[in-house]
């Protein structure tokens, strides 16, 4: 069964569980971004734009090449932040075009982009295109392969002047472990709003993420199957830090 809802001048259609999603996903039909999908998980944005799947798929492709690997993350990392930036405040301002005077609008809010090490890096330069007035910091993470959890090795956030939104960019969420790691510190920093933008996510760090933080909104390109017994996602990617940063070079690959 099908449900509509108008937020914010978007209709979303909502999927109840059993149903499963709608094929070819969700055109709205009057107002708002195209092919928003909002799932039945509270605050999880999955994109469903033909851009993003056409991106999404090369993503995926084991033959791709490092190169073509790093710019289908830049893409979709510029749609996942065009999608997470719809209600980003606005301020007035008048400029001088060559020509007379333009009446416009100006972000006004502090944003910072919270990477966590090492395949959230491959996400910040394409986010700073769109926002460069945005804060940088970092946080690094390992997940040890016997637990499966998360260690920290590096944490780089101020002590004061928390921003008002920032966003915690993991091309990947799989058992929540890091994500929850990094939206505690930066809840703990003090930012006022806290988004995370992924490309894939299980459902099992989805519920993780929401348990701690459910006020979180989790922006993603599409939500997979789950796990496997080694805590990997379902169909997945691979390795997106050791793709990213060509850490696999026996793959192979062509363009």
């Amino acid at each position: 069964m099908i449900h509509e809802f108008s937020h914010k001048r978007i209709i979303v259609m909502v999927v109840e569980a059993t149903s499963g999603k709608p094929k070819g996903r969700n055109r709205l039909l009057t107002g708002g971004t195209p092919y928003r999908h909002a799932h039945t998980m509270q605050n999880v944005i999955e994109l469903g734009h033909p851009l993003v799947q056409h991106h999404l798929v090369r993503l995926r492709d084991a033959r791709a090449t490092p190169e073509s690997f790093r710019v289908n993350v830049q893409r979709l990392s510029m749609l996942l932040t065009y999608e997470a930036c719809q209600d980003l405040e606005l301020a007035p301002v008048e400029v001088a075009t060559p020509l007379a005077l333009a009446q416009g609008q100006q972000l006004t809010q502090r944003v910072a982009l919270v990477p966590i090490l090492r395949a959230g890096l491959g996400m910040v330069d394409p986010v700073l295109q769109l926002i460069p007035e945005a804060q940088v910091w970092h946080l690094g993470f390992y997940r040890d392969e016997e637990t499966h959890q998360p260690v920290e090795y590096y944490k780089k956030l101020p002590l004061s002047e928390p921003v008002d939104v920032a966003m915690v960019l993991d091309p990947m969420l799989a058992t929540g472990g890091s994500a929850v790691a990094a939206l505690e510190a930066v809840y703990e920093w003090g930012a006022a709003r806290v988004n995370l933008l992924s490309m894939i996510a299980a459902p099992e760090g989805i519920r993780r993420v929401h348990a701690r933080f459910p006020e979180t909104r989790i922006y993603v390109c599409a939500v997979d199957e789950g796990l496997n017994d080694q805590a990997f996602i379902l169909p997945g990617l691979g390795d997106a830090g050791d793709r990213i940063f060509n850490a696999q070079p026996d793959l192979g690959g062509s363009p």
